[in-house]
């Protein structure tokens, strides 16, 4: 088969493809032909040499994909040869095949197509854990998202919203933060020109944000923390800003306040599973009600990642960016 690999780290045109064996399924394992994966923000960090595959796992690039499967290991029940699936990954989805353990699939949610798909699993996945599971966000309360035009962002606050919470955005853009409100968003924050602590104290009341959703880490740590509600949760899902910051302990304590930060691409095979089980259990239900959609900015072949990778950097992107197999 044909995979975009990574020889010596770098930018874009360190991403290069080329033919490589084929992935065996093993033990608990399906084989996946690929229809699709999506770049994230995890692969341009192993590109540049920064985010190595969890040990045993695919070397290649690629969090998720969507797709048919070609073959199954053994002690595999519950699919068959020729399901459309799409998959959380812990690499490997910037190829023409990749072998998925058995826990990490998930049908192709109904009133979806099988390219979109490929969209839905890792964001999905990071905001349903990370907002709902471990933050626990309930209805009435409010979500500040930084990074609203994402697709951790776009998802994030349809999910909000569909459970009944109030979503505070932040983005850089006029045209962003337009799609953020198309999307449910009610507060909206461009981080350019206003300061995203005093809008949210001004949008609740002086209350401040119930559970906030960070992609930035060190940049955000002690404005996060102002911001956050009496009982408030931080959920840290990115760098982005730089890895060490100052905690203000006594603010925290003052608030009732907690903070986590969380991963899943080095999560045990169990953790993840229970992660996808719950997603489809909760989530499935609401996209195959048409209150949650993928959101998409573009699709490329796969052959040409190093493109998609561009637009990343670039941050223009609103949703994700999809690599299309075999095109």
């Amino acid at each position: 088969m044909h995979a975009i690999t990574i020889p010596e780290p770098g930018g874009p045109e360190a991403l290069v493809w080329a033919e490589v064996p084929d992935p065996v399924p093993g033990e608990g394992e399906v084989l996946v032909e690929v229809a699709a994966s999506a770049v994230n923000r995890a692969d341009l960090m192993q590109r540049m040499g920064f985010y190595d595959p969890p040990p045993g796992s695919s070397p290649y690039p690629g969090l998720e994909c969507s797709g048919r499967i070609a073959a199954i290991g053994t002690g595999v029940s519950g699919w068959a040869v020729g399901d459309e699936v799409c998959a959380l990954l812990a690499g490997g989805g910037y190829a023409e095949k990749v072998a998925v353990p058995a826990g990490q699939l998930l049908p192709v949610p109904e009133g979806v197509g099988l390219t979109e798909a490929a969209a839905l699993p890792e964001v999905v996945c990071t905001v349903w854990s990370n907002v709902f599971m471990v933050a626990h966000l309930r209805p009435g309360e409010t979500l500040l998202v930084h990074g609203g035009s994402s697709g951790i962002g776009t998802m994030a606050i349809q999910l909000a919203k569909a459970v009944g919470a109030k979503v505070a955005v932040t983005a850089g853009t006029a045209a962003k933060l337009e799609r953020c409100a198309e999307l449910g968003a009610d507060i909206l924050v461009n981080y350019r020109e206003q300061d995203f602590v005093a809008e949210v104290e001004r949008a609740t009341g002086g209350a401040g944000a119930d559970v906030i959703l960070d992609n930035m880490g060190a940049k955000y740590l002690d404005r996060n923390v102002r911001a956050l509600a009496v009982n408030g949760r931080l959920a840290i899902i990115g760098l982005q800003g730089g890895v060490k910051g100052e905690l203000n302990i006594g603010a925290l304590l003052a608030k009732r306040a907690a903070v986590s930060a969380t991963s899943l691409r080095a999560r045990p095979l169990e953790e993840k599973a229970a992660i996808v089980a719950a997603v489809r259990e909760h989530v499935w239900p609401l996209i195959a009600g048409g209150h949650v959609r993928p959101v998409i900015d573009r699709e490329l072949p796969l052959s040409a990642a190093a493109d998609g990778h561009r637009v990343l950097e670039e941050s223009g992107h609103i949703g994700k960016v999809l690599l299309i197999a075999g095109s």
